[in-house]
């Protein structure tokens, strides 16, 4: 069975050059090897290389596992999509405003 392509926009792939530029600064800001972050995160310092480079054919956990190594920077991966405006403004529209809020009960 093969594998079916992923089609990656250039957009996107902007981002993940930007992101995989960020996170060979981290690493050099903090002077550390290629090696010792390939290592504590359990991937080939090819793989590394290829973070680094923001590669789509890298999977998001080699991703997390290198911000990881890098002394806890895979929380920064919580803040994804976390603040979605679009997806509230879709819902607010989606809303009933025909109708009128459930009387509340008198005692």
């Amino acid at each position: 069975m093969s594998k079916k392509s992923v089609v990656i926009m250039p957009d996107t792939r902007k981002i993940l050059e930007q992101m995989g530029e960020q996170i060979k600064l981290a690493r050099l800001r903090r002077r550390i090897s290629a090696e010792l972050v390939a290592e504590r995160a359990g991937i080939s310092r090819a793989t590394l290389c290829s973070v680094e480079k923001g590669s789509s054919s890298v999977s998001i956990g080699s991703y997390a596992a290198v911000l990881h190594a890098l002394n806890g920077m895979d929380r920064d991966l919580l803040l994804i999509a976390k603040d979605d405006e679009l997806g509230r403004k879709l819902q607010d529209l989606g809303l009933l405003t025909g109708k009128r809020a459930p009387k509340e009960e008198r005692i």
